[in-house]
């Protein structure tokens, strides 16, 4: 009986996830079908004033004056940041990352996912300075987009395949935000790097001496996001630092009843608005790919082929191979219910880069042609994994659809 009902949560508890990311990923598609589109007609002009329209706050001598596009990539995409922290750390806390035996073939999946994409790409631009900058982006995975193309295979997915593409999606994460911080940043300011350790401090204070309400680390968080964006490191990394520092614990009562934790909160707050708001903002400002004179030439430049070839074929290889060596050398093992054609698929998925590779493209370059080539690329990549994981999942799924359903049957008895 436990074990029924456990598997019964997790089951709930995924399909709540996934309704809500598939959602977002189908919404995020048609945002980017439109800047696609407003980028190439009538609305080009107005499209690119929209972008670059001036936005700036001052407060006495202090200022930040940045473009329209600008607050959506280093503003709005804190908060983004922000609810990734906040997954990363309730699932290293609580969740599906929370012990060795669980991490093991996720943590595996993500390393390959990083590793031979990045190669790919350096085999086309390493004799070239300034592209070869672009090498973590075709390592990256877009959950919202990845979890969405999954829920439209339905309930023929084995739950464990879900929860194998969600831990490898948020150790990706992860590793994008190491990989920002160490690669990404220049020009170091250590005046507002101290002024954002002391508002760091503070964070952690108040998670030590327990403060339960959200306000005070949003005032504070935001002051950190100020500081690091002065710093010259990327400003979303200051989401990320919040969110860590957000208690996990139920604050109990007088009478000692439990509420929800400030974390939980939280995420559960934000999801909404970061499918349904930020998200679909980042790719209306991101994915409008001018088509003006492109030629075949320009597809097989290095940069677009060598992120649409890494997205691909890098993650598919990289990811499948890491899971087989993990599993063959005993390290890790299969998921319940799953077999390697279904690995094989999911694998596939973890090519969908969109929103975390177009966002790790506009900090690699400042060029306009190469983020139109980083932009052609990342979609022939995303598109090219969508179409083929979808494929092979409804393929290989087909043979567990009848036991999935007479065991959810078994779960609701």
């Amino acid at each position: 009986m436990p074990n029924t009902l456990s598997a019964k949560s997790v089951r709930e508890r995924i399909t709540h996830f996934m309704h809500l990311e598939a959602s977002g990923g189908i919404v995020l598609m048609f945002v980017a079908l439109f800047a696609l589109l407003a980028n190439n007609s009538f609305m080009a002009s107005g499209y690119e004033g929209i972008l670059n329209t001036p936005v700036a706050v001052q407060f006495g001598d202090f200022k930040i004056a940045k473009p329209f596009l600008l607050w959506i990539n280093d503003g709005l995409m804190a908060i983004f940041f922000f609810l990734v922290g906040l997954e990363i750390k309730r699932e290293v806390m609580k969740g599906e990352l929370s012990s060795l035996d669980k991490i093991s073939l996720p943590l595996f999946a993500a390393v390959g996912g990083i590793v031979v994409p990045a190669l790919i790409y350096l085999s086309f631009n390493y004799t070239d300075a300034v592209t070869v900058n672009g090498w973590a982006i075709p390592a990256a995975t877009d959950i919202a987009f990845a979890l969405g193309i999954l829920a439209l295979v339905g309930n023929r997915i084995p739950v464990s395949l879900k929860i194998l593409l969600l831990a490898v999606a948020i150790i990706d994460d992860l590793a994008a935000i190491v990989i920002i911080a160490l690669f990404y940043t220049e020009n170091l300011s250590l005046y507002a790097l101290a002024w954002a350790g002391v508002g760091t401090a503070v964070l952690f204070a108040m998670n030590r001496f327990r403060v339960m309400r959200i306000l005070p680390y949003a005032v504070v968080g935001t002051f950190v996001w100020a500081a690091v964006l002065k710093s010259g490191v990327h400003a979303t990394l200051a989401g990320v630092i919040t969110a860590f520092a957000i208690p996990l614990v139920r604050p109990v009562a007088k009478d000692g009843t439990t509420s929800p934790s400030p974390l939980t909160r939280a995420e559960h707050g934000l999801h909404v608005w970061v499918a349904f708001l930020i998200l679909p903002l980042f790719a209306f400002a991101n994915a409008g790919v001018s088509l003006t004179g492109l030629s075949v030439a320009d597809l097989m430049s290095p940069v677009p082929l060598g992120i649409a070839l890494g997205l691909f074929a890098g993650k598919q290889i990289g990811v499948f191979s890491f899971c087989w060596i993990a599993v063959k050398l005993g390290f890790a093992k299969l998921p319940e219910g799953a077999n390697w054609c279904q690995i094989y698929g999911v694998a596939c998925l973890t090519g969908v880069g969109f929103t975390m590779s177009l966002f790790i493209g506009t900090l690699a370059f400042d060029d306009a042609s190469l983020l139109n080539g980083v932009r052609l690329g990342v979609l022939m990549g995303s598109i090219a994994s969508g179409i083929l994981g979808f494929v092979l999942l409804r393929v290989f799924c087909k043979g567990s659809e009848e036991n999935i359903s007479e065991d959810t049957q078994s779960v609701n008895a």
